[in-house]
């Protein structure tokens, strides 16, 4: 089995074991906030979470592991983090948010140490950009998630500065992304062609972010954070494409 396909399947299997335990420890906040899905909505029960839960976990250190040993100490590490965040620390507020970020990072990493390159700048770039455009989002997210928040005493920016000021927080460091996208071709890691994908990315942030911060319901805000994450997906698909030709 070739390594990029192990990097890709520990990822998965890893950041799924996440999801599948923060809807069980979301389980109350979620019949709040997003009653339609699977778990408050009873189409998937706490012993399925449970089970599934299990499965992702163990198969995912078996991928790790086939890598190495280093990557086999990152995914777990990274999983720990994902799971202390769900089970303790999502209430910290910010605290809680850089875990996040920092898991989601972790793979960047993961990726680069999978193949022995993590003296290559553009994984360290794109971890970068990973855990600020993260970050920001869950800043903002928590903004929308105010009335459900409230059930397990947050402390979130958003709860305790108010929902303007964690946007405006949010848009700051989604701004830094735009700042840091001028890296790659500032210091020549990458060709003037990769402008083309860059510069729209960084225009749709500039817009979406600003329509983030002026939204005027909790549904619109969700939406335009939606498009945000559907933007940096679709850049990152284009990306690899164009490295690959």
């Amino acid at each position: 089995m070739g390594v990029g396909l192990l990097g890709f399947l520990t990822g998965f299997l890893i950041s799924s074991a996440a999801m599948i335990t923060n809807d069980y420890f979301d389980l109350d906040v979620d019949k709040i906030n997003h009653p339609q899905r699977p778990l408050p909505s009873g189409r998937v029960s706490l012993s399925e979470i449970k089970v599934l839960t299990s499965i992702f976990s163990i198969l995912g250190f078996l991928t790790a592991a086939l890598l190495g040993q280093l990557t086999l100490v990152l995914s777990v590490f990274l999983w720990t983090v994902a799971i202390m965040y769900n089970w303790k620390y999502k209430e910290t507020g910010l605290l809680g948010n850089v875990m996040v970020a920092v898991s989601v990072t972790g793979f960047f990493i993961f990726g680069g140490l999978s193949v022995g390159g993590l003296t290559n700048g553009l994984i360290w770039l794109f971890g970068g950009l990973a855990f600020l455009f993260d970050l920001a989002e869950e800043i903002a997210g928590d903004a929308m998630d105010m009335e459900g928040d409230e059930q397990r005493a947050s402390k979130t920016i958003a709860r305790k500065h108010g929902k303007e000021y964690a946007l405006r927080v949010s848009t700051i460091l989604y701004s830094f992304i735009v700042i840091l996208s001028t890296v790659p071709f500032l210091m020549g890691w990458l060709d003037t062609k990769f402008l083309y994908i860059f510069i729209p990315l960084d225009m749709a942030i500039i817009y979406l972010s600003i329509k983030i911060l002026k939204t005027a319901t909790v549904e619109e805000g969700r939406n335009r954070i939606r498009q945000l994450f559907l933007t940096m997906t679709g850049f990152v698909i284009i990306f690899v494409v164009l490295l690959l030709l």
